[in-house]
């Protein structure tokens, strides 16, 4: 099998533009994570808090702070926002385009970031925030669905992985750039970090004025010739090349063949095998916040400044290069161990780390050797998280759909994963924290963690496809054919979607039937006209002699 990953011998062209149209495309990661990661640090700056305080006092320090329940509302508003832009990632992704609707939602998130600078108080504070989400939760649903439209299926895992990647610079840099403008006791301590994030977005909207639109998309909207101007950017083929032919028409193939069992709604979404996927892709993504990454990079700084731990900025920061290194692995590991080994790895790896530090916290609240754990075994359970679940779960939700409602079943499971982080942004101070009304879990909130960690275990055996190696449409034809996820490893596709058109349009009932029984039609087909042609070469041989 050889340790690196290469380019298969048969495909023609080149997948150069491709591979690295999707890796820019992966810097939309970069907002994403640095508007997600600045706000902890911001959370814990002396200026902001004295700044923004309306009269409540921390009582850890005695020094003015916001409450907890202005905290979460301030954590959890980005978390609303992207909720709602990644519904709306799906008309504005098919009206617009792949392409457009990109530099659009850039251009909501920057209204969002010109907010929160101007802000110095709460109300205005949380507006920006609102904006700012609408336009990442837009961005969050729009990039792995161009990315998967336009990748070759044999590095298609690694290219979508890279938008997570891109989320862990993003992290990281937030927490560099917090680390640097924390102790100044003016504006520029949170305004600094809030306005670098203008730089993200030039750069996001200049590339993408220069990027091409996906095939797929302009397949769907019926624009057959713009779609083979598109591939041949992206494959580096002519529009008349006989395998740029072949990938346009299976593309187009699939698509009509989809468009048969139903209109692209949004009610068809929750129908058949599609359904199965939606609710798949959903799960997945809600199970991906629900490990409890989010709780070290909304809240880490403050968590571990209040378990007595000293300079809880480096250890933000430190976590954070964990996290970008440990990505790496999972950007190789998903081409070659394929996504559901993967999965199952990070689940049981995070459940072990989280159950250790809840259990070591628990028994040994206020000891310096309990901080050791928490900060060892935080960053095990990073590598864990950032080489698995981290990426992965964008690379498999990006290519479980049919293209007639691939839009609007990843808006869909995008708003599922930011519902979650809503939630736990939300609920976090609440279940962490002392004080009346509040749980205070301090480190047993890990026991919570560790226990979802466990379910993730479950719910991949019995629900994750092996989608490693397949085209889009392919994985159309694997849930076709293969009812059981943990049968899926063996399948190989055997259908062709041109053909499935081809015996739709001679045989009566076909549109109704399913891919096994059109594939034995295909089979039959092929026999009569293997018999035939045999019949023809025997009558032909007699003959000469």
């Amino acid at each position: 099998m050889g340790l690196m990953i290469h380019k298969p011998e048969h495909v023609a062209g080149s997948a150069a533009p491709a591979i690295l149209i999707g890796l820019f495309v992966a810097f939309g990661g970069v907002l994403f994570g640095y508007d997600t990661g600045t706000i902890g640090g911001i959370l814990a700056m002396p200026y902001w808090r004295n700044e923004f305080s309306t009269g409540y006092t921390n009582l850890k320090d005695n020094k003015p702070d916001v409450s907890p329940s202005q905290s979460s509302e301030i954590v959890s508003l980005l978390s609303a926002g992207t909720f709602f832009g990644a519904l709306t990632a799906a008309p504005t992704a098919d009206i617009l385009g792949r392409r457009m609707g990109m530099i659009a939602s850039t251009g909501v998130f920057t209204i969002g970031v010109i907010l929160q600078t101007a802000a110095t108080a709460i109300p205005l504070f949380v507006a920006g925030r609102f904006f700012a989400g609408f336009g990442v939760g837009l961005i969050s649903a729009i990039i792995p669905l161009y990315q998967s439209e336009t990748a070759p299926k044999w590095i298609r895992g690694a290219i979508v992985g890279c938008y997570q990647l891109a989320i862990t610079i993003g992290l990281l840099i937030a927490a560099i750039v917090d680390n640097a403008t924390k102790n100044r006791n003016d504006t520029g301590s949170y305004r600094i970090p809030i306005a670098v994030q203008f730089a993200w977005a030039i750069i996001m909207v200049v590339g993408m004025l220069i990027l091409p639109e996906t095939p797929r998309y302009f397949i769907k909207a019926g624009k057959n010739a713009k779609a083979a101007k598109a591939l041949s950017r992206l494959r580096r083929l002519d529009v008349d090349h006989p395998a740029l032919i072949e990938e346009l028409a299976e593309i187009q193939a699939n698509h009509e063949y989809e468009l048969s069992l139903g209109k692209s709604t949004y009610i068809e979404c929750f129908k058949g095998t599609v359904g199965k996927r939606l609710m798949t892709g959903c799960f997945l993504q809600s199970l991906q916040q629900l490990t409890g990454v989010n709780f070290i990079f909304y809240y880490g700084t403050s968590f571990f400044s209040n378990s007595g731990i000293n300079n809880s900025f480096i250890i933000t920061v430190i976590t954070n290069v964990v996290n970008v290194c440990s990505t790496f692995p999972g950007l190789y590991l998903v081409e070659k161990w394929g996504r559901r080994p993967l999965l199952l790895f990070g689940a049981v790896g995070m459940f072990i780390c989280q159950f250790i530090i809840a259990s070591v916290n628990t028994a040994l609240p206020d000891a310096q050797a309990a901080n050791k754990v928490l900060i060892a075994f935080v960053c095990f359970y990073i590598y864990f998280f950032a080489s698995s679940w981290g990426p992965v779960a964008w690379v498999v939700t990006g290519e479980l759909f049919p293209l007639k409602s691939r839009a609007k079943c990843l808006s869909m499971t995008t708003a599922s994963n930011w519902l979650l982080n809503w939630a736990i942004a939300y609920s976090t101070p609440y279940l962490v924290n002392g004080g009346e009304g509040n749980a205070n879990l301090q480190g047993k909130v890990f026991f919570v963690w560790g226990s979802f960690c466990l379910i993730c275990a479950f719910f991949v055996w019995g629900l994750i496809y092996e989608t490693k190696g397949l085209s889009l449409e392919q994985v159309d034809e694997l849930y076709g054919k293969c009812s059981k996820a943990w049968q899926s490893k063996g399948f190989r596709p055997t259908l062709s979607f041109a053909e499935v058109q081809d015996i739709r349009g001679s045989v009566g009932g076909a549109r109704h039937a399913s891919l096994a029984d059109i594939e034995a039609d295909v089979g039959r087909k092929k026999s009569v006209a293997q018999v035939e042609n045999g019949g023809m070469a025997g009558e032909k041989t007699s003959y000469e002699v």
